[in-house]
């Protein structure tokens, strides 16, 4: 019980993290949203490979995380963020659209993917494939490589 408080606790405190900045440093903030973002994939890598018992609430939770991170992540490219220490490419400035479609194809897919995790590992395997491959489609446009 201790552990889930705890757990709970910090998850509410990276939460309001990211948002607290934003406005200052939008850069930062979409990196430490992508860190976050990067841990809950993890959670989901590791329950699929066994590196970690399969937990449905576990599984549903971290895609919880990734459909809300995304959700938020769209808004922290203002004009003007390209510029610093970003690896953000200009083709999300010049096609936000484009940009925004492919988060709210992430957040469906992870929202599917937090739903199938209830039918068991195999059902959220094949869900997640689809969350798996929007990061890819995503890193591949939008992200410069460093």
């Amino acid at each position: 019980m201790r552990l889930s408080i705890a757990f709970a606790v910090a998850a509410l405190a990276l939460s309001t993290v990211v948002p607290a900045h934003a406005a200052d440093d939008p850069i930062a903030a979409r990196q430490a949203l992508m860190k976050k973002n990067g841990a809950a994939a993890k959670v989901a890598v590791d329950l699929m490979k066994g590196a970690t018992p399969y937990d449905p609430a576990k599984a549903a939770a971290a895609m919880k995380d990734i459909a809300d991170d995304m959700t938020v992540f769209v808004t922290l490219f203002p004009e003007g963020s390209d510029k610093g220490d970003t690896a953000a490419s200009p083709a999300i400035w010049t096609d936000m659209a484009g940009f925004k479609a492919l988060a709210d194809k992430t957040i469906a897919d992870a929202t599917a993917a937090g739903t199938a995790a209830a039918g068991g590992l195999e059902s959220f395997k094949t869900a997640f494939a689809a969350v798996g491959g929007d990061c890819q489609s995503c890193h591949e446009k939008d992200r410069l490589k460093k």
